[in-house]
Order: C-alpha cells, then sequence, then structure tokens
C-alpha cells in the first residue's frame, strides 16, 4: 500500500472513530509503528491531524463539521442557513438539480420548497428529509455506504448519463492554489461526475472553510460556476478570490 493510500485509511478511520492509537494503525495496515508515526508526523505537517500520546486525533474536525453526527449538523447552523437561502435562489421551478453530501446541504434541502423538480442526491439524510415532499422526484443513484454517503462506481456511472441542470457540492477545504478538497478519496470520483455532467456547478462552503486544504483536492475553483458563502468573509479575502477569476458569491 503506497503512502497516499495509508494516508487516505488512516483519515477514514480518524473520522469514523475521532481517534486511534500508533498500534491500532499498525494492525490495521499491516505497516510498522515506525511507518505509522512517519505517516502521522507528515499529515500533522499538513494540519490534519493532532498528534497525541501513543495516537492522533483530528486537527479541525469542530471547525470543518465533517462528522455525519446531530452536532455537526448545528454547527455553524447561521452560516449555513444563509448560505442554502443563497443556493436556493438558483433553482427554478422543474430544473433537474443534483445535491452533494454534507451539512450545508442538508439544511438547503429542508429550506427547498415544494417546487416540481428532480433532486439527485446520495446522502442517507437529505434523501430522508426530501422523501416527504410529493412535488419532488427524488432520483437515488445508489451505491455502497461511506458515512453519510452512498458512493461506488455504479453511482458515478448513472451520473454521467443523467441531464442535470445544477450541481451543488460540498468540500472540506477551499483555498486559492489547491481548490477545493477533501480528506479522502472514496467521494472524488462521484464530486467529479457531478461537477463534469451538471450545465451548472456551485460549491456551496461556509467561510470557516476559506483558506483551509484537506488532503485530496477534487476541482480547481475556477472549474465552478460560483462558490456560494455566507457574509463571515472579509472584502480583502473576497477581493482575493474574486482577482483569481472565482465567482464568489458572499
Amino acid at each position: 500500500m503506497n503512502s497516499i493510500r495509508r494516508f487516505e485509511k488512516i483519515m477514514e478511520v480518524l473520522l469514523n472513530e475521532k481517534e486511534v492509537t500508533v498500534n491500532e494503525l499498525s494492525e490495521r495496515l499491516a505497516v510498522t509503528g515506525k511507518t505509522i508515526r512517519d505517516d502521522l508526523s507528515k499529515l500533522e505537517q499538513q494540519g490534519l491531524i493532532r498528534r497525541v500520546h501513543g495516537g492522533a486525533i483530528l486537527a479541525q474536525s469542530d471547525q470543518f463539521g465533517i462528522l455525519s453526527t446531530p452536532e455537526s449538523q448545528v454547527k455553524h447552523l447561521a452560516e449555513k442557513s444563509q448560505i442554502a437561502e443563497r443556493a436556493i435562489r438558483h433553482i427554478e421551478p422543474k430544473d433537474i438539480i443534483a445535491l452533494d453530501g454534507g451539512s450545508t446541504l442538508l439544511e438547503l434541502a429542508r429550506k427547498l420548497p415544494e417546487l416540481p423538480l428532480t433532486v439527485i442526491s446520495n446522502d442517507v439524510h437529505i434523501i430522508n428529509e426530501l422523501t416527504p415532499k410529493e412535488h419532488i422526484r427524488l432520483v437515488v443513484p445508489g451505491g455502497y455506504r461511506v458515512r453519510n454517503m452512498l458512493v461506488g462506481p455504479e453511482a458515478v456511472t448513472y451520473i454521467r448519463n443523467l441531464n442535470i441542470n445544477k450541481a451543488f457540492i460540498s468540500s472540506t477545504g477551499v483555498h486559492l492554489e489547491q481548490g477545493l478538497s477533501v480528506y479522502t478519496g472514496d467521494l472524488i470520483d462521484y464530486k467529479r461526475a457531478l461537477i463534469e455532467t451538471a450545465a451548472r456547478s456551485y460549491a456551496v462552503v461556509d467561510s470557516h472553510k476559506f483558506g483551509q486544504s484537506a488532503l485530496r483536492s477534487f476541482a480547481a475553483l475556477t472549474e465552478m460556476t460560483a462558490l456560494i458563502t455566507d457574509n463571515g468573509l472579509s472584502p480583502e479575502v473576497i477581493q482575493q478570490y474574486r482577482s483569481a477569476g472565482v465567482n464568489l458569491e458572499g
């Protein structure tokens, strides 16, 4: 197993369990404790984890809101609500839209009016939220479950054969050079399929994620039709992103 794949596996364990020991990782990945300690040092240098005695914890789980738990769904709720309201302005009756996973898009799903829409989503929380809305035609590509998302090659192939007007994409980090990024590679193919298939793609990201970068980049900022955020960015940061050619709504 190469180092990048080990990094992804380590991050996947931390996403699910919040804390892990060197011995546990050594057994799971079938490598020496020295290799794990070297890996943890590199991940800590990137700001992704924090070393603790005998193991590691996530460095910024509270900031990024990456865990699909009730506490992550309410963190920065005012900002997420503001972003959701801005995103809804781009949605028109009879649109075919795709909602990626995450707590901000869950808030969008909650606020989505009873319009005649087709909504594609693989987030189990969003699916549950939209099921009672009678005017919304819900499409679930399917796949195997990774935390709150259904992913896999079948889902990617299904997405690439659809006519999607607008895709709304989540991201763990937003960085001028490294673009949009996530912690593991499991979701990248699905996100890429949404971006490349949809006529318009919008990144929905709260202001706390700007200037941050996770392990794996999946899109350049200029690939997106727009980045939709809240009012938390300073005028200087907004100008910095717009000067780089990014269409920023915030």
